[in-house]
């Protein structure tokens, strides 16, 4: 990402997000607020998509379907583990690389009494929350702005702990949609960052592309690919699924759940829209502290 600016893909995916709404009842995660942040043409999409005929009509261009099912699914699967640790018991979340994450206004009820953190990119950040102030959304979080560029990440735990983390409880690390842009030495970086984190009970949840996606991208995956990389967010790094156990016990996590996503989609969308979703090279992985 471009030091000065918001993040691009940050704001496509939002907006894709909030128009889960084109589901009408069939939607499995809600985001009132993603359409804001996409711009220009998700806020006409999801005007358009207010009235049952157009929405109707809408959902069923292969396109529209296609990236609406694929963020119902990539966002119901991370909402699923942030209420799993919250039934648990846990009370302290981070949400690395936030973005336009509003999950914290998404499940304030279900977070009253939790400790909230979330860390980005300072441009992208003081965006999100000037767009929750005009909403008046007010999200009980502690933002933590920070230069991934300037500042080792082996500083945050020491800056979250300044701030009321507390590391010898549980922490639920949610990293959505950042692994792909990051080289190998910032992803050791991160996963050793969020190991400690918290103490015993310590989950991370992040989503990845596969080696074969970014070595072998076909048809539309290699449009995808230019695309963010010509806006200076390229897709640089991804796992082989079966490699993935054993790279993260080497880094103190066990494996407890990988996904990927066109099979999630077929088991939670509508058979139409799950049909669109061709991600089985996409994958949500879970994991806890050793």
């Amino acid at each position: 990402m471009r030091d000065q600016q918001a993040s691009f893909t940050a704001s496509w995916v939002a907006g894709w997000r909030g128009l889960g709404s084109l589901l009408g009842d069939a939607r499995i995660a809600d985001d009132p607020y993603g359409a804001r942040f996409g711009g220009r043409w998700a806020r006409a999409l999801a005007r358009a998509g207010a009235q049952p005929a157009v929405r109707a009509g809408l959902i069923r261009l292969p396109q529209v379907a296609s990236w609406v099912g694929y963020m119902q699914v990539r966002t119901r699967l991370f909402d699923d583990q942030l209420r799993s640790f919250l039934a648990a018991g846990g009370r302290q979340i981070v949400i690395l690389g936030a973005g336009y994450d509003c999950r914290a206004a998404r499940f304030a009820d279900r977070l009253a009494g939790a400790r909230v953190f979330e860390v980005d990119h300072p441009a992208t950040q003081a965006r999100k929350r000037a767009v929750l102030d005009e909403v008046g959304a007010s999200p009980a979080v502690t933002y933590v702005a920070w230069h991934f560029e300037r500042r080792p990440l082996a500083e945050l735990p020491g800056a979250l702990a300044e701030l009321g983390l507390d590391v010898r409880r549980p922490t639920l690390t949610i990293w959505e949609g950042v692994t792909m842009y990051l080289s190998p030495e910032a992803i050791d970086a991160t996963v050793a960052a969020t190991r400690a984190l918290g103490g015993p009970g310590t989950r991370l949840v992040f989503n990845y592309l596969t080696r074969d996606m970014l070595e072998r991208p076909r048809g539309l995956r290699r449009l995808a690919a230019a695309a963010v990389a010509r806006v200076g967010e390229p897709f640089t790094f991804g796992w082989h699924p079966p490699a993935l156990p054993a790279w993260l016990e080497a880094r103190g996590w066990k494996l407890t759940g990988d996904r990927d996503l066109a099979e999630a989609a077929l088991a939670l969308l509508p058979r139409f829209v799950a049909a669109r979703v061709d991600a089985s090279d996409r994958h949500i992985a879970v994991a806890e502290k050793i």
